[in-house]
């Protein structure tokens, strides 16, 4: 029998069967309706199976009570965020609960985990745990797996069938967590995971976003991809493993580990208990940071006496360092100077040092003055020094050339520490035997490829431009204009023609500078993520002076005040001592003058704080970053998605450069784009497409390879694949295809079937997505369609096609009604459609910007149809199924809050379908009457169709329900208002007394409970 599609249940089944006989677990059973029969809601502290556990460690009765109070006390917290109570909780489960047994007697630790002995613990698992919700205006759920340790809930897994994406699991543990749902569960919360059985799993913590949350990647275990990532996971003493030495909680945000990080970190372990160095080298963007973090604290707990020294060459990454520890509570002392350090080490605190190589003269662009360093260590050491303490060295990016003599020296002051290098980048050919004989061996590595794989970091596309051209007349210009925006529709052209004066005057310039920011200004206005504002860039200019030219130009067009220079110089009239000769201004001059006008009478510090502030925060404020060589390295060198490379650069310079535009940044940022005036790979000399030579020749092929691909021929690999992508879910639409044909197969087939469009929607989800990812692919390659190798036919019949299938997502959006559920679903899009596909329907989308179909019915009648697009509008039948699959979703959506009354429409509804389809009505009739329907949905009843005394919505729900008993509905309205107390909901006591004020008028069980359910539903109550 075929798996294919196979439902949850199934699913769930065999993975509950895999950790009841493959991982050891104990099954607690199906914890549906186990709360009505143990008489109190289902918990994340369950006492019964932590008190036992507790007993067996041998602590007596006194104790137990008192730290499962304060467990439970702490827990349940909700005066806190859930990432505080969160935190609190996380320390209680991994530093044990300090309680006494009584007043005056002497402190003890209660540990409610034995993390020493994992077999010790009593691990379970249960389904189908219905939790009651967290207030009056809060709804239940139910997770699909729980994982309990000694009865408390550390781990929560959603499944989804084989042909429902993961998304919609991760999706659905986030909505839990939220206060409106189920957040308090989630207070014990370690791990959190979804899953399915072809994607396999994704695991996070509490409120990682979507995007963030991670995939476990090792060899062996199950065939299967879900079953081997929760057997690799879930086995019990990795369980233990992964919360007690992976989770950190970093300046306001909780993180675990990749599997790089886990297991670079243990492998790292065993160096040390052999006490043997070696080279951690994880490419850049992977977490290199955090994983020295949980290294550092590894080693505090386990290695007696330890102490561990970060050693960096850059003041930015000296603080980053600090910053990173500080944010995890752990507090580091950042050393002044090579004989501070020599004094903290002679001293017995504190345990966790870093220590910065200044550069030669302190300028920016020089290399380390290692030598200088070791001559301050030396100097400053005292007779017979011996360092207190084990001590650990970590040398933060030991690739550098000058990484053996620090090492050397080093090694002579603190002869038996253990030295542990970090890189990001490769080791370059010549320094990779020194570095290895020096260090050790690699102890991990995490290449640029893994990673690309993995969806840590983005891969890159490359493409060298040649800016040297002489278009000096106006006919070149013109020419020049028409080849960069040859795929934009009329209307783009229009507007971007507008503001071409100033770009014509840049262009008929004959310096270089200028044509390469004209070239970067056209980008401005036609590539996606720079046009939208939600992207940024970068460019690296060789000097100081020149980004200041660049400064100067930028600062007289568009981007004035949304472009600045980030470098390490600092204006000071000694800069200009001597330099004024009466010839006018020199270099050094100009670049003073210009710097000081952007910094406006600001200290250089504060003005670029703002500006790196407003380049990760704001982008559209802050559109393009000058750069030399400040800001391409260190943890917090911010990310963009374009950089322009205006200088000579090799190997690991250009290594770490390359890496600003490929960390993670929104769901519409897909690639990073590298886009070179130097030419550093020869590319346009040769035509050689290999990104490993050159200026990578110091490197083994082998460590960079897929690094940098071709921009335009992957372009046209990935929009084929887009449109492919689309064409293959559209496929089983029938034929003719049309507007009615979709709205069938992503709505509902036939408008009375309540069920269809709630199924329908993951397909449409899909639809959503795969049309947004073919936008961005088109727009990519819109203007190079002919480069890129497509024929005229072929450039003809793509535009009609992703003109096709945009038109098709959405009339879907307004036909099913998700349309302004899904406004923010696909950032960015409607610019794309308008400077790529037509601009004249954008103002008739607009109108469902704000507001739903519903409520322009309601405000416009049958008026509301002109608003719709032209393909439903002109076929009266997808005008009627759009209607009434709105209608739809607002009853299914309100039913809950009165389900009498909106059953009551919902048979209207049918009957108005039915009428139509038998052509009962007249057009025009059948308009009248939708329209009418729409509004008693939307306003459910009015005011005026009920007595006067009935003046809420929640006593018309109560005489709806009650058949329409004015009397007995404003009694149990009265009554209930006099019972029900703060918070009732998920209170058992508190709503057993609502329960009972009902239960005085109504006497039949079965109403009794339909009464109490509509109660709990009103936001009144």
């Amino acid at each position: 029998m075929s798996t294919v599609g196979q439902i949850e249940r199934r699913t769930q089944k065999r993975v509950v069967d895999l950790f009841r006989n493959a991982l050891g677990y104990d099954y607690l059973g199906n914890w549906i309706d186990r709360a009505d029969k143990i008489g109190r809601p289902n918990r994340n502290i369950e006492d019964e199976y932590l008190r036992p556990f507790l007993e067996r460690q041998g602590y007596p009765p006194e104790l137990i009570t008192r730290a499962i109070q304060q467990l439970t006390k702490v827990a349940s917290d909700q005066s806190r965020s859930l990432y505080d109570t969160n935190r609190a909780v996380y320390d209680l489960l991994r530093y044990g609960v300090k309680v006494k047994a009584d007043v005056g007697d002497q402190t003890r630790t209660v540990w409610l985990i034995d993390w020493a002995k994992p077999e010790a613990n009593h691990f379970a698992i249960a389904e189908e745990v219905a939790v009651k919700p967290a207030g009056d205006k809060s709804f239940g759920k139910r997770p699909d797996l729980v994982i309990y340790v000694n009865g408390i809930a550390l781990g929560v897994l959603e499944l989804k069938r084989s042909t429902v994406s993961v998304s919609q699991g991760i999706r659905q543990s986030l909505d839990n967590q939220k206060p409106v749902f189920i957040q308090p569960f989630f207070t014990t919360m370690q791990l959190i995971m979804a899953g399915n059985d072809t994607e396999g799993l994704r695991y996070g913590v509490i409120e990682t976003p979507e995007k963030y949350w991670l995939t476990w990647k090792e060899e062996g275990g199950p065939e299967n991809p879900l079953d081997r990532a929760l057997a690799q996971m879930c086995a019990k003493p990795r369980f233990l493993e992964l919360i007690h030495d992976f989770l950190v909680f970093d300046a306001g945000v909780k993180k675990t580990c990749r599997h790089n990080q886990y297991f670079g970190v243990r492998a790292a372990q065993d160096h040390i208990r052999r006490r043997e160095g070696g080279i951690i080298w994880h490419t850049q963007g992977s977490g290199k940071s955090l994983t020295m973090v949980w290294l550092a604290k590894w080693i505090r707990e386990n290695v007696p006496d330890s102490r561990v020294v970060v050693i960096t060459d850059r003041t930015e990454l000296d603080e980053q360092i600090e910053k990173v520890f500080n944010g995890v509570n752990e507090e580091i002392l950042r050393t002044k100077s090579g004989a501070d350090l020599i004094a903290r080490l002679n001293d017995t605190n504190p345990w966790l040092l870093c220590s910065l190589i200044h550069k030669f003269g302190g300028k920016e662009d020089s290399d380390a003055d290692v030598e200088g360093y070791v001559e301050d260590l030396k100097s400053a050491l005292p007779k017979d020094f011996r360092a207190k303490g084990d001590i650990f060295v970590f040398v933060d990016e030991c690739h550098r050339t000058q990484s053996g003599d620090l090492h050397k020296a080093m090694k002579a002051i603190l002869p038996s520490a253990m030295f542990i290098g970090f890189t990001g980048t490769p080791l370059l050919k010549a320094d990779k035997q020194t570095s290895l004989e020096v260090f050790g061996p690699y102890i991990h590595t995490y290449k640029f490829d893994e990673a690309v794989s993995d969806g840590v970091v983005l891969d890159l596309r490359y493409e060298a431009r040649n800016i040297d051209q002489n278009i000096t007349s106006q006919a070149k210009i013109d020419k020049w204009f028409e080849a960069k925006t040859k795929g934009l529709t009329d209307m783009a052209k229009a507007q971007l023609k507008k503001r071409w004066g100033t770009l014509q005057k840049v262009l008929s310039s004959q310096s270089r500078l200028e044509k390469i920011v004209a070239d970067i200004l056209m980008d401005m206005e036609t590539r996606d993520r720079l046009q939208s504002g939600r992207g940024n860039a970068m460019l690296v200019s060789s000097s100081i002076y020149q980004a200041c030219k660049f400064f100067e130009l930028f600062d007289k067009t568009d981007l004035a005040g949304k472009c600045a220079i980030v470098t390490s110089y600092k204006p000071s009239p000694n800069d200009i001592k001597g330099e004024e000769s009466g010839e006018g201004l020199t270099e050094r001059l100009r670049q003073y003058d210009i710097y000081n006008k952007m910094l406006g009478g600001k200290e250089p510090e504060a003005f670029e704080k703002e500006a790196k502030r407003k380049f990760i925060d704001e982008p559209g404020q802050m559109k393009l970053l000058i750069v030399v060589d400040k800001l391409l390295t260190g943890f917090d060198a911010p990310s963009a998605t374009y950089l322009y490379i205006d200088k000579k650069m090799q190997d690991h310079g250009l290594f770490q450069a390359i890496c600003r535009v490929n960390r993670l940044d929104g769901d519409d940022k897909e690639y990073g784009y590298i886009i070179d005036y130097k030419d550093l790979f020869k590319s346009l000399e040769t035509s050689i497409k290999d990104y490993t030579a050159e200026v990578f020749d110091g490197y083994d092929k082998a460590d960079v390879a897929g690094l940098l691909s071709d921009r335009l021929e992957k372009a046209r690999d990935r929009l084929d694949e887009a449109l492919e992508a689309v064409r293959a879910l559209c496929e089983p639409v029938e034929p003719p295809r049309d507007t009615l044909a979709y709205q069938r197969f992503f709505c509902a087939k036939d408008t009375t079937d309540k069920a269809a469009l709630k199924e329908n929607e993951p397909k449409r989800l899909t639809l959503y997505r795969l049309v947004a990812s073919l936008l961005r692919a088109y727009a990519d390659v819109a203007n190079e369609m002919d480069e890129a190798g497509y024929s005229e036919a072929e450039v003809a019949s793509i535009k009609a096609d992703v003109d096709h299938f945009e038109k098709v997502r959405n009339e879907v959006k307004l036909s099913s009604g998700d349309y302004i559920d899904l406004k923010m679903y696909e950032p960015a899009m409607r610019h794309l459609i308008d400077t790529y596909i037509r601009a004249e329907e954008s103002e008739v989308i607009s109108a469902f910007d704000d507001v739903s179909l519903i409520q322009l019915i309601v405000e416009r009648g049958a008026d509301a149809v002109n608003a719709l697009p032209q393909g439903i509008r002109q076929s009266r039948e997808a005008v009627a199924e759009t209607i009434e699959n709105n209608v739809r979703k607002l009853i299914i959506d309100e039913t809950p809050i009165n389900p009498k009354y909106y059953e009551k429409m919902s048979e209207l509804l049918d009957a108005l379908i039915e009428q139509r389809k038998r052509d009962a009505l007249s057009y025009q009739e059948y308009l009248a009457q939708i329209v009418d329907l729409t509004k008693k949905a939307q306003g459910a009843e009015t005011a005026a169709s009920y007595p006067a005394a009935l003046n809420s919505k929640a006593k018309r729900a109560l005489f709806d329900s009650l058949d329409g008993d004015e009397a007995l509905a404003l009694a149990i309205d009265e009554e209930i208002r006099l019972t029900k107390k703060d918070s009732w909901r998920g209170n058992k006591f508190k709503e057993k007394e609502v329960r009972n004020a009902i239960k005085k008028h109504i006497s039949d069980p079965g109403q009794l409970d339909a009464i109490f359910e509509l109660v709990w539903n009103q936001d009144e109550y």
